[in-house]
């Protein structure tokens, strides 16, 4: 754990800016975390066996070394805490008109001095609520959503087992909507709590049985619900829970426990069982939380924001009272001994950290002093420290000698922990820091498909070379806005990261097929994995999709080893049926030489096959490249097999050719004809195949 100055994130649309004046550590959830990333590997391992079955599966594609580099650099992502948070909006972004500068707001902001929160996932405070309170919205918030998952009405009797913090809210809330309620837990201090609430209660710690409490509770009857809000690793808490219940009586899991439920609890009752999702409808949909998509109310009247909205309005009129469940505060200063509060003391339950009236609002942290860079050596930035730029990219790139200058990103905590890796001298939530710095030669790009095209023109504005990774747009009206900033730019460096066509292999390929006689037939398979219609690769507005997204490398791949450019595209996906259609899709290229290839690339393979496969037919030859690591050769004097020690898609090589002609200038490494050939293709792959009929380029 570490408290770290990071850049603050900058207001974007449908989002407020918002300054925290206290935020509450979760004593479950994040208590929770702080252990699994003490453990070592072997115990993480044995929490996450779905975990490991995904390494084993990746190592067979893979490799060894690849996955566990994979395995390591996931373990190192840094986790931002907190999800209990109230503060002042400091500004607003453009769409978002309810909440003005100065109002007072909760969210699910983390621990930090400022935090930007999507529209719906903060509420207004009542003036009479103090923000230490208030900020006890959230976890109340998601005791609320279990009780509205129950559906208790006036007189029931309800078991609610842990008296954590969710777990004397939800005796709270209870309370105040006319339920009997039997605290279960095995800490005395927290049952008193729970008393004081109105609740009987059952302490564990003197070995007594929640069953026979509840049955001489009810007379014998009973139950009618159970709510789960503690933590085990075992299922014995469930198998209680519907002992204790009455015939159709309803359990609802707002905490985590094991879950090998046994069918006679519930087959003799008729019970019903439901795991709560967080603090209600919303959660996890990124329609909702980022884009601002609220739900009609007549349809789904409890949202998250709503519940946020009924949590304050109950601690304003007094049925909701968070004050005794305040054990310790501290000086947001001190929030690492804070933690070691949540860890070490027993009587710990609602930790508060309270933050003072100074904080840096800058975009900018400086992270490393470095002397001025050598003549003519390449200065660059990076904008974007994403998974692929912290893997593959950002190493890359220091592998060539480059001078980082600076990585940016929205997300300020990857920005920071990527530049401090990466030695880079300053991390930025904002790219415009990286076009305005005069040193800087070169830019990279790794964000978001939907913003490639407006940061390369910007950056070719700036007088920058470019390098984006693929795809370079994801329109024809993006694309000739590229071509028109590449005109108005000749001499600058436009390079779009096709990498496969700098793997090892792809020379040797290219190698061995000099001197051919006659035009090429070639098959590419691409065994893709499935990925969830929701996911922003699949949304044509944001990722293009993925025959734009990343199919383009493959039709790259082809017309590389051809030598030509694509001259026209037929494309077929499947029929009507799977959610999504074109990451299922048969590309039938041909090419300006006579060459054909076809590129299927299809997303419901097995997850253990071999992720690229490509043969090549020459002059009674045949060429297989397997996965980038190796290629066979079939039918070729003195040439059977090449091999590397792992995986190369040409990522090295790419980045080490880009930056060489940053700084001796010359030919840019692919020619911005071939890319526009490429960008264009994959804009007709699907075109054709939703449209049945060949694109000539």
């Amino acid at each position: 754990m570490e408290l770290a100055e990071v850049p603050c994130p900058p207001v974007r649309a449908g989002q407020v800016l918002i300054r925290t004046t206290v935020s509450v550590i979760s004593p479950g959830t994040e208590k929770m975390l702080i252990e699994f990333s003490k453990a070592n590997l072997l115990q993480k391992a044995r929490q996450q066996p779905d975990k490991v079955k995904q390494v084993l599966d990746k190592i067979k594609t893979d490799g060894l070394v690849p996955t566990l580099e994979a395995v390591f650099r996931k373990l190192d992502e840094p986790l931002p805490l907190g999800y209990c948070h109230a503060g002042r909006v400091v500004e607003t972004g453009p769409g978002v008109t309810d909440v003005q500068p100065d109002d007072r707001v909760i969210s699910n902001g983390p621990h930090a001095e400022f935090a930007c929160i999507g529209r719906n996932l903060l509420a207004r405070v009542p003036p009479n609520v103090p923000d230490e309170h208030a900020a006890f919205t959230v976890p109340a918030a998601i005791a609320l959503q279990g009780i509205r998952l129950v559906a208790p009405t006036l007189g029931e009797k309800v078991c609610v087992f842990g008296m954590g913090l969710i777990g004397l809210l939800t005796v709270q809330l209870l309370r105040a909507g006319g339920c009997e309620v039997l605290a279960v837990d095995l800490n005395p201090r927290r049952l008193e709590l729970a008393r004081q609430f109105g609740a009987e209660t059952v302490d564990l710690s003197n070995g007594a049985d929640p069953v026979s409490a509840a049955r001489g509770w009810t007379a014998e009857r009973g139950v009618d619900a159970a709510i789960i809000a503690a933590s085990a690793k075992t299922d014995d808490i469930v198998h209680q829970a519907a002992e204790a219940c009455r015939k159709r009586g309803r359990i609802v899991l707002v905490g985590v426990v094991g879950l090998n439920l046994r069918r006679s609890d519930f087959y003799e009752k008729e019970l019903t069982f439901q795991v709560s999702c967080s603090y209600g409808p919303g959660r996890y949909d990124e329609n909702y939380e980022q884009r601002g998509h609220d739900y009609p109310l007549g349809f789904v009247r409890w949202t998250e924001q709503r519940n946020f909205e009924a949590v304050l309005a109950a601690m304003a009129n007094g049925s909701l009272d968070v004050g005794p469940l305040i054990s310790h505060q501290f000086p947001f200063e001190e929030a690492l001994r804070a933690y070691q509060t949540i860890e070490q003391d027993p009587a710990a339950l609602g930790v508060v950290l309270r933050y003072g009236d100074s904080a840096d609002r800058s975009a900018i942290v400086p992270i490393s002093q470095r002397p001025a860079a050598a003549s003519g050596k390449a200065v660059v930035g990076v904008i974007g420290a994403g998974n692929f730029a912290k893997a593959v990219l950002l190493p890359s790139l220091a592998a060539t000698g480059a001078e980082l200058a600076w990585i940016a990103d929205l997300n300020g905590p990857a920005a920071r922990h990527a530049a401090a890796k990466f030695s880079a001298e300053n991390a930025a939530s904002d790219y415009r820091p990286i076009l305005n710095d005069d040193r800087v030669r070169a830019v990279f790009i790794a964000t978001g498909h939907h913003t490639h095209a407006r940061l390369v023109c910007e950056a070719l504005d700036a007088g920058k070379h470019v390098f984006v990774e693929k795809p370079l747009c994801i329109t024809e009206a993006e694309l000739e806005q590229v071509e028109s900033a590449v005109r108005h730019h000749p001499s600058a460096i436009l390079m779009v990261g096709f990498n496969r066509r700098f793997s090892p292999h792809t020379s040797k390929i290219r190698d061995l097929l000099t001197g051919r006689t006659a035009p090429l037939c070639m098959s590419m398979m691409v065994n893709a994995g499935s990925i969830p219609a929701e996911h922003w690769t699949q949304d044509p507005q944001r990722g293009g999709g993925r025959i734009i997204g990343e199919g383009c490398h493959f039709i790259d791949l082809l017309s590389c080893i051809a030598g030509a450019p694509v001259a026209s595209v037929s494309a077929a996906m499947v029929g009507q049926g799977p959610a999504v259609r074109d990451d299922k899709m048969s590309i039938l290229l041909t090419f300006a030489d006579g060459s054909v290839g076809t590129v299927n690339y299809f997303a419901n393979g097995a997850r253990d096959y071999p992720k690229e496969l490509l043969e090549v037919f020459s002059d009674g030859r045949v060429l297989r490249l397997e996965n980038f690591r190796l290629t066979r050769g079939y039918g070729f004097k003195g040439f059977k097999r090449f091999k590397t020690g792992r995986q190369d898609k040409g990522h090295a090589a790419e980045l080490a050719r880009f930056i060489a002609a940053v700084e001796q200038g010359g030919e840019p490494p692919i020619p911005f004809a071939q890319i526009r050939n490429i960008t264009e293709a994959s804009f007709a792959a699907v075109r054709s195949a939703r449209e049945r009929g060949v694109v000539v380029l």
